[in-house]
């Protein structure tokens, strides 16, 4: 494979979380390339809310500090740890085959970094770059519905309306005759639901009955209606994760009468019925390949340059930001 020399910039910015609450910019400068890996200049990555959340507020517990690694941290739970895991940017150097384009990677926050070639994905054709930063959370949506297994004509009740509930939602919406609704308990959620294809409740109102329900408002009381909402023998598949923090499930009530399911999932592994045939590249190129059409625009609501990404995660940890969904990162030219 022709391999294009080393570059002369190795300059590189990072977001670090250096103690819970409190993030800063560091400056690094990176190796020399070395053959079969690729020098990628970001131009965009995205906060994963919830997961960061929980990192930057050191609300990782300790039994997970390995588990809960993303690919390319650097550093150690609780902190300084450099985390982050979407990542959009162009080839600046490395197999010819590669240089120029744009590639995913699940990459913390860095405005130039190394990796090797195999670890970045091409954007395909009719995806642009900055919806593209949409990628992980459209895997994590699409190993959900693989492990939920949803059949056709099943009415779906989505508790939680963040940009991975919206993403089951609008892949449940495709499903043959499926009904999707989307329960949360901010209203403005409800024009993009139906947008995406699916129907809108707050939770005092959300239809019961539910075949299947997915719950992702890492709430415990999204947790309770989420029980509240499923059919007899429904399965209630559990999207959030809760960190260090204990939860209250209502398993008393109509929980055992209804004979009800309560499964987890995560993007870790690939979920059981595909894992014998998929790997997570497979999986990645899919989530990527599903980001063409122009109405999932609507889920990335703020964006703030790089620079402003530490008073980003701050106010993204906290509670005055009811209304982000995916906040971008825009980087340097």
């Amino acid at each position: 494979m022709p391999f294009i020399s080393d570059q002369p910039s190795r300059a590189s910015q990072a977001c670090w979380v250096v103690a819970p609450g409190q993030a800063e910019i560091r400056t690094e400068t990176l190796p020399t390339l070395d053959e079969g890996d690729v020098r990628v200049r970001t131009r965009y990555t995205a906060v994963s809310r919830g997961t960061e959340g929980l990192v930057f507020r050191g609300e990782v517990p300790q039994s997970e500090w390995q588990r809960m690694r993303a690919p390319f941290q650097a550093g150690e739970f609780p902190g300084p740890v450099k985390y982050g895991y979407v990542n959009v940017g162009v080839v600046e150097a490395g197999p010819a085959s590669l240089l120029g384009r744009t590639v995913f990677c699940l990459y913390p926050h860095q405005t130039r970094y190394q990796v090797s070639a195999q670890a970045v994905l091409p954007l395909p054709d009719g995806v642009p770059p900055a919806r593209a930063v949409l990628a992980a959370q459209m895997e994590t949506a699409l190993n959900a519905l693989w492990d939920a297994a949803p059949g056709a004509g099943d009415r779906i009740a989505v508790v939680g309306g963040g940009t991975v509930g919206l993403l089951v939602a609008w892949l449940a919406a495709r499903l043959p005759g499926c009904e999707v609704q989307v329960i949360d308990t901010e209203p403005s959620r409800a024009a993009l639901a139906q947008t995406l294809g699916a129907s809108f409740s707050l939770p005092e109102a959300a239809r019961p009955g539910a075949d299947l329900v997915i719950h992702t408002s890492g709430q415990a009381a999204g947790l309770a209606t989420a029980l509240r909402l499923a059919a007899f023998e429904a399965t209630v598949l559990e999207l959030s994760w809760y960190g260090s923090r204990a939860v209250n499930v209502p398993l008393g009530e109509a929980f055992h009468s209804q004979r009800l399911t309560l499964k987890s999932s995560q993007v870790g592994h690939v979920a059981p019925a595909q894992r014998g045939r998929w790997t997570h590249r497979r999986r990645l190129a899919l989530a990527l390949s599903l980001l063409t059409d122009p109405v999932l625009d609507g889920l990335i609501t703020d964006s703030a340059p790089f620079h402003e990404l530490p008073q980003v995660l701050a106010r993204l940890a906290g509670a005055s930001a009811p209304h982000t969904l995916c906040h971008r990162i825009d980087h340097p030219d």
